[in-house]
């Protein structure tokens, strides 16, 4: 859209035209079996074809370019290029042409113009190229200076669709997938999707299969994303030593960290896109959390083994913990119930060695255990702590 502030004819032309890389030529390939009617014909025609690729004439795509037809879309993160020209069409000679440029947002307003010096002279049918410039000013041979602008709306537009997950594991441990989708009508090279974690966190792409030394894409070698299609990228998180001894930090909302997605488009063209800071809500624990550090997949039946279990204080008192082991159908704890734990400060851990048995094969629940702060008179059960899968001994 295009608006003159001043009714009256000007002197000057204000043109404005995209920069943009062609794009490869495309063609519908049409084939057909050699025992079909046509025979041959058709790859004979296909062959004959001086825009398809010489021993792959079934690709779509071309060897020849071709120019840019309209103006396009503008896709956010890549980056937009204009030529702006002003151009003389009377028969006078101007001068002083002094040239300006905004970017203009719904928030904010961007000065874009590279110099505020004037142009000297402008003589007829000349013309004066210039970058990014849409406001023009400038002083006739009778000395009347004149201004006139043009505004240049344009809609910037979505290429990608990025849908986060969190998955909580049982240990500190916070799992990110993250679904990315090509929503625009072109294929894009994925060069690099990465996570760079907060302050809290350090992070493990979990999107490469190592064998050996080589790491290998799980995507495969050539990390193309057709149109409207979705992949879905998985991170570990793990809190840093610092942060995950102290069981009151990390409670709430957590900033977990952001996305930096880089891509290739037509003939190179590269575009980014960070996301704004992923936020979690930590899982509650209450005032004591009980968790697992050491347990075997797999033991046998009716014979004891050892767990080594973890009790953090989440509270902001004092405790004076006292531990009793509860027998179930299946699984059997082993040694003294009703032990003294001793008192534990705020935010502190302790690592307890525990040895239990099962009586019952197939996958088992370790249930059983209770927790009594003898300060409050309060007790805590944790059922269905863990699993582990308990079979026969073969001899």
């Amino acid at each position: 859209m295009d608006v003159n502030q001043a009714k009256q004819e000007h002197l000057l032309a204000l043109k404005v035209m995209r920069l943009t890389k062609p794009t490869l030529f495309t063609n519908l390939p049409v084939t057909c079996e050699d025992r079909d009617l046509p025979g041959d014909l058709f790859g004979q025609l296909m062959r004959q074809d001086p825009s398809t690729i010489k021993g792959a004439e079934t690709l779509m795509l071309g060897e020849m370019l071709t120019l840019p037809q309209n103006f396009g879309n503008i896709f956010l993160g890549e980056t937009f290029s204009s030529y702006i020209s002003v151009h003389n069409d009377s028969s006078q000679v101007v001068k002083d042409i002094l040239v300006k440029a905004d970017l203009q947002t719904s928030s904010q307003r961007l000065n874009l113009s590279a110099s505020n010096s004037a142009v000297a002279e402008l003589k007829p049918e000349c013309l004066l190229p210039l970058l990014k410039f849409c406001a023009v000013s400038y002083t006739t041979q009778q000395g009347e200076k004149l201004y006139f602008r043009k505004f240049f709306k344009f809609q910037v537009l979505k290429p990608l669709d990025v849908k986060t997950k969190f998955y909580n594991a049982e240990t500190d441990e916070v799992f990110l997938e993250a679904q990315i989708q090509n929503i625009t009508t072109s294929p894009m090279f994925m060069e690099k999707v990465s996570l760079e974690p907060s302050v809290m966190y350090n992070v493990t792409e979990l999107n490469t299969v190592t064998e050996g030394d080589k790491g290998e894409s799980t995507f495969g070698k050539m990390s193309y994303l057709q149109p409207m299609d979705t992949r879905q990228y998985l991170y570990c998180l793990k809190p840093k030593p610092e942060y995950a001894e102290k069981a009151g930090v990390i409670k709430g909302v957590t900033v977990i960290g952001k996305l930096d997605i880089v891509w290739k488009t037509n003939l190179g063209e590269r575009g980014r896109l960070q996301t704004s800071q992923l936020q979690r809500m930590a899982p509650g624990y209450g005032d004591i959390r009980l968790s697992l550090d050491l347990i075997p997949d797999t033991v046998n039946l009716e014979e004891p083994f050892d767990i080594i279990c973890k009790i953090t204080n989440c509270s902001e008192r004092t405790m004076d913990l006292v531990l009793e082991m509860c027998n179930t159908s299946s699984i059997h704890w082993c040694g003294v119930s009703g032990r003294q734990l001793g008192k534990l400060s705020p935010a502190a851990f302790l690592s307890l060695p525990l040895t239990v048995l099962s009586s019952v094969q197939g996958l088992q629940s370790i249930s059983g255990l209770r927790l009594t702060d003898t300060f409050l008179k309060r007790t805590y059960e944790y059922d269905d702590i863990a699993q582990v899968c308990v079979g026969f001994i073969f001899f």
